[in-house]
């Protein structure tokens, strides 16, 4: 029976294993590629210094490093410091060769960054056994890195359904606390505007009374489609805040663009033409809003921004529903509008 080396069949090993080999003796390095070609393993790399060894390091990422410790200028210990730096994160098994074997040079190897210590002359049957082991611990890890990056997809895939609103399609209001407070903690770091709008569906008691909750929930979801339209940035967010109550968060918009983005949200809906039969003020359905805009200081937070929008909110109805009111500016869509 040949003691050929076992071929995994996961992702990553789909590619040739590739060892280095790190001796500056060329008699030493033609021996032990040898025994690893016997062993199964067809690319084997070959340097003869710690510089050679850390330069084919990083350009080929091998699989396993059978490292020399005695070494011309640096010594085994350093080169395998380097190359854990160079790793990042990443874990390549590095199995020390030496001719020395006291306890300290192995306690030396283990703590610089080895896995294993060989003493030269290696027996062929005993290298055959570590380059299972070592392949058998390095499929383990990948196994392990590719069940962690499945769990954190999964794991991201649910905090989109939890954060979602099931009717509308948009952000609900979990995700949105989580964003407003993000977002906040972002525009204090950079110093640029943020505008949170909370926008409120005018008499849809009314609506719902009149035209019944079939109908009601036809046009919650209308509006989630006008508020999706107007959110064309990437990080323009639009939620659901509770009934028929939506919100905005609007990164970088400074108080100008704000109010730009509030006539739009209005326009979009009369476009839509959703008709209220019971509505007070008109034969449309119509929207109220609240505009509030700042760059965060350290007195911010996502609570006082919410109040101040739900004023604004209050003033817009106050003054006649049917548009975006910011005390900021003192002023509302309909006097943007006639400006």
């Amino acid at each position: 029976m040949t003691d050929s080396f076992p071929v995994s069949h996961h992702d990553p090993s789909n590619s040739p294993f590739t060892v280095l080999v790190v001796d500056d003796q060329a008699s030493v390095r033609t021996l032990l590629v040898a025994e690893l070609n016997s062993a199964g393993v067809a690319n084997v790399l070959e340097a003869a210094n710690g510089n050679m060894a850390l330069h084919l390091f990083k350009q080929h990422r091998p699989d396993l490093v059978l490292l020399d410790i005695q070494l011309p200028g640096k010594d085994g210990y350093w080169v395998a410091q380097q190359m854990r730096i160079m790793e990042s994160g990443d874990w390549t098994p590095i199995i020390f060769l030496s001719g020395l074997d006291s306890e300290l040079d192995v306690w030396r190897g283990i703590e610089s960054g080895g896995d294993d210590y060989l003493v030269k002359p290696v027996k062929p049957i005993v290298l055959a056994a570590k380059l299972r082991a070592m392949r058998r611990l390095l499929d383990m890890r990948r196994r392990l890195v590719s069940l962690s990056q499945e769990l954190h997809e999964a794991n991201e895939r649910l905090s989109q359904i939890v954060e979602l609103d099931a009717m509308t399609g948009l952000v609900n209001r979990r995700g949105f606390d989580r964003i407003l407070h993000n977002e906040i903690a972002t525009a204090r770091r950079d110093g640029t505007p943020l505008t949170l709008m909370l926008c409120d569906l005018d008499y849809f008691k009314r609506f719902n009374d009149s035209s019944g909750h079939i109908a009601g929930d036809t046009c919650l979801k209308e509006l989630g489609r006008v508020l999706r339209e107007v959110c064309i940035r990437p990080r323009d967010v639009a939620a659901r805040y509770g009934g028929e109550e939506f919100a905005l968060i609007l990164p970088n918009t400074p108080r100008s663009g704000a109010m730009t983005f509030a006539r739009a949200v209005g326009q979009l809906l009369k476009v839509r033409a959703i008709a209220h039969p019971d509505s007070p003020i008109g034969p449309l359905l119509t929207l109220s809003g609240g505009i509030t805009t700042c760059v965060p200081d350290e007195s911010t937070s996502a609570e006082s921004m919410i109040m101040r929008a739900d004023e604004a909110l209050y003033a817009a109805k106050a003054q006649g529903r049917d548009r975006f009111f910011s005390f900021e500016m003192q002023m509302d869509t309909l006097e943007h509008r006639n400006a």
